[in-house]
């Protein structure tokens, strides 16, 4: 792994990913540092019937304070957030949630790409994103960007992936920075911190 990134302050973190992801998470999650000094937005594909004991479930595997986002709230450091079911997810300039019923994009509501280019606008180089499994190309168009923005891009490698094609579409398609297993990834977040 690359040391560049120890000279990144990160102000922001994303995680996108759809089919397959969740499994990822459940294991990145216990991973992760209780003192995280940035909050992480999650953006999964979800079925709109999806229920909040994602969040719940989400919640028991960090010792993170973990919530379901909604409308209009102020983003806190430390805090995990999960993108609700059927809402694109967007970041004000004002540090603050916003929730838009807008048509699907690339299928999806939220749609990774919609979350990665507002927060970019907002954080620019501060900014981290990592995309994980799935089977669209939703999330490729947003790291794109993250880089203009000078942030940080990463995927899950593509070989771990349950569903790899979300990964590799943004590998063939842009220069991303890491490539990361799940370890690697748990790594690299807490030396953010």
């Amino acid at each position: 792994m690359e040391e560049d990134h120890l000279n990144h302050t990160c102000a922001f973190l994303l995680i996108g990913g759809s089919a397959g992801s969740l499994e990822v998470l459940f294991k990145l999650l216990p991973l992760l540092r209780a003192d995280l000094p940035f909050p992480i937005a999650l953006v999964l594909h979800r079925r709109s019937s999806a229920d909040s004991s994602l969040s719940e479930l989400l919640a028991s595997k960090t010792l993170n304070p973990t919530q379901e986002v909604e409308d209009k709230e102020p983003i806190t450091s430390g805090t995990i957030y999960l993108a609700p079911a059927d809402y694109h997810l967007l970041i004000e300039h004002d540090h603050t949630f916003s929730l838009d019923y807008s048509e699907k994009i690339n299928f999806s509501r939220p749609s990774i790409d919609v979350t990665f280019e507002s927060a970019a606008e907002v954080y620019g180089p501060r900014l981290v994103g990592i995309l994980l499994s799935g089977a669209n190309e939703d999330g490729t168009r947003g790291l794109t960007a993250v880089k203009r923005a000078g942030g940080i891009a990463a995927v899950q490698n593509p070989d771990t992936a349950q569903m790899p094609f979300m990964p590799h579409y943004a590998l063939t398609h842009l220069p991303v920075d890491y490539v990361f297993d799940t370890i690697q990834m748990a790594a690299f977040i807490n030396s953010l911190a």
